[in-house]
C-alpha cells in the first residue's frame, strides 16, 4: 500500500518516477495520490489555486485565468507522460460549472486529487476509484469507520490494483468533504488498515523523519526507527513529515509505516511502528535514549495563584471547565500546592482573554491571576529517557551554559517526554543546544 504527496507528483517527470517505484514491488497494489504540488520554491500548489478559483466564485469575481492555468498544469502532465484519450476538457467544464453554482470549497479543493489520480490510473492502467464511494463522513465530521472499512472491503476487495484519490471523502447527503490540509496520509492510513496492508509506504520529498528541525540544527539525523506513540508526541509538536492523525487507523491495526523518499528510493527512510524489537531498543539506547526534539511558538500561560487551593476539591475541574466553556483546549496543566498554570495556544485564547479571566475571577476567587505570552514548548522526546539517568541533567544543563531561561517545565506520566517552555525568542537556540547536547 503506498501514498505519494503532492511534490512527488508534481510534473510527469516526478509521476514516472512513483511509477517505477510502485512496479518494482508486486506488493505495492493500491496507491492514494495527492494533487500536484509545487514544481519549485515559488510555485503555487494546484490545492491553492483551486481554493483561489473557489474564493472567486464565491465573491462573484471572473476565475477563469485561474482555471486556465490549472488546466494548463494538468495538460502538461498529461502530455509528458503520453497518455492518450484523458478528456480533460470535460473535467474541467464540470469544475467550471460546479463552481459557478457555489459548490462548497471541499467540492473544488478535493479536485485536484480527483483529476491528479484519475490521470495516473490511467497511465499505470490501474483501476481508478473515488475516495467518496470508499471513505465516509458522519455529519459531525468525524469518520465513519463501520461503513468506510465496509465499504473499502467491498470495493478493492474485488480488485487487484488501484488508484485512489487522498485528502477526502463524502458526506451522508453526498457532498464532498475533506480532511484537513496533509489529510492525503489519512485517506492512505485508512486504505492500508481497510485492504489490510502489510505495510503502509509514505512517500514524500525527504528521506525520512529528522530528529530536529533542520531549518534550525545543520544536517540533524535521521530517525531510522520510531514508535507510533514518539511519532504523535512530535508531529504534533510540529514535526510535521506525517499528519498526525494518520497514525490511528494503522496503529489499531498494527500497521507498520515507511517514511520514504520517491526522489531517493533506496534509502530507508523511517520506519514506524507500534513498539521496537529488542536488538533495535537496544542498539537505539547505546546512541541516544532521545527520539527527537520538536517544538513551535505561540503559546501562553494563565498562572492561577490561590492559598490552600490543594484543600478545595475540584479547583482544577472548574479551572479547566472555564477554558473548555470558552472552546480552549489546553497543552499542559503544571501544578503546585497553591497555584495552578494552563498552557494554551495564543490564537485561541487571546480572543477570549477577557471572558476567561473574568470567568476565573468569578468562579475560583483566587489571589491572583497571571498572563504570561510569547510562549514557545520544546518537546524533548523518547521511549528510552525512562531507562536512562542524566538526560533531564543534560537538558537544563545545557540550556542554562546557553544563558536560556526555562518557564516551565513538564513531564508525561510515562514519562516519554519532557516538555520545556522558553520565551519565544529564545526557541531556536534553544532547539540548537539541545540537540547539540543531546545528539
Amino acid at each position: 500500500m503506498t501514498k505519494f504527496g503532492g511534490t512527488s507528483l508534481a510534473t510527469a517527470e516526478q509521476i514516472k518516477k512513483v511509477a517505477a517505484i510502485i512496479e518494482a514491488d508486486p506488493n505495492r497494489r493500491f496507491t492514494v495520490a495527492s494533487a500536484p504540488g509545487k514544481r519549485f520554491a515559488s510555485d503555487i500548489k494546484i490545492t491553492d489555486l483551486l481554493y483561489k478559483c473557489y474564493n472567486a466564485a464565491r465573491d462573484g469575481e471572473d476565475f477563469s485565468g485561474t482555471l486556465r492555468d490549472i488546466q494548463a498544469r494538468f495538460q502538461d502532465i498529461i502530455d509528458g507522460l503520453g497518455v492518450k484519450d484523458f478528456d480533460l476538457q470535460s473535467e474541467i467544464d464540470t469544475l467550471d460549472k460546479n463552481l459557478r453554482i457555489f459548490t462548497k470549497p471541499d467540492y473544488a479543493a478535493s479536485r485536484g486529487e480527483y483529476i491528479n489520480s484519475k490521470i495516473i490510473a490511467a497511465f499505470l492502467k490501474r483501476e481508478f476509484v473515488d475516495a467518496a464511494e470508499l471513505i465516509f463522513f458522519s455529519d459531525d465530521g468525524l469518520v465513519d469507520e463501520e461503513k468506510t472499512y465496509g465499504a473499502i472491503a467491498a470495493r478493492l476487495g474485488k480488485l487487484d490494483k488501484a488508484v485512489i484519490p487522498g485528502f477526502y471523502g463524502s458526506l451522508p447527503n453526498g457532498e464532498i468533504k475533506t480532511f484537513s490540509r496533509g489529510g492525503s496520509d489519512v485517506t492512505g492510513s485508512i486504505i492500508a488498515r481497510g485492504v489490510g496492508a502489510i505495510m503502509y509506504e509514505n512517500w514524500t520529498d525527504v528521506s525520512g523523519m529528522l530528529s530536529a528541525d533542520p531549518r534550525i540544527v545543520n544536517n540533524p539525523e535521521v530517525i531510522q526507527n520510531i514508535t507510533y506513540t514518539e511519532l504523535r508526541e512530535l508531529s504534533y509538536m510540529g514535526a510535521s513529515v506525517l499528519h498526525e492523525d494518520a497514525v490511528f487507523p494503522v496503529r489499531k491495526a498494527r500497521i507498520p509505516i515507511n517514511i520514504k523518499n520517491t526522489n531517493s528510493p533506496e534509502d530507508p527512510g523511517t520506519k514506524i511502528s507500534a513498539s521496537l524489537p529488542p536488538n533495535l531498543r537496544l542498539e537505539r539506547l547505546k546512541h541516544s535514549p532521545v527520539t527527537g526534539i520538536a517544538g513551535k511558538k505561540g503559546f501562553t500561560c494563565i498562572r492561577v495563584e490561590k492559598a490552600l487551593m490543594n484543600n478545595q476539591t475540584g479547583f482544577g475541574a472548574k479551572l479547566l471547565t472555564i477554558f473548555a466553556d470558552h472552546n480552549i483546549p489546553f497543552e499542559h496543566c503544571p501544578t503546585g500546592i497553591d497555584s495552578i498554570s494552563v498552557i494554551v495556544a495564543s490564537d485561541l485564547f487571546d480572543p477570549e482573554h477577557q471572558g476567561v479571566i473574568f470567568d476565573i475571577n468569578k468562579t475560583l476567587v483566587p489571589d491572583s491571576v497571571i498572563i504570561e505570552d510569547h510562549l514557545a514548548l520544546i518537546a524533548v522526546v523518547g521511549e528510552g529517557m525512562i531507562r536512562s539517568k542524566g538526560i533531564a541533567a543534560k537538558i537544563f544543563a545545557s540550556l542554562a551554559n546557553s544563558d536560556i531561561n526555562i518557564r516551565m517545565i513538564d513531564q508525561s506520566s510515562n514519562e516519554l517526554n519532557i516538555i520545556i517552555g522558553v520565551d519565544e525568542a529564545d526557541y531556536e537556540k534553544a532547539v540548537k543546544f539541545l540537540y547539540e547536547a543531546i545528539f
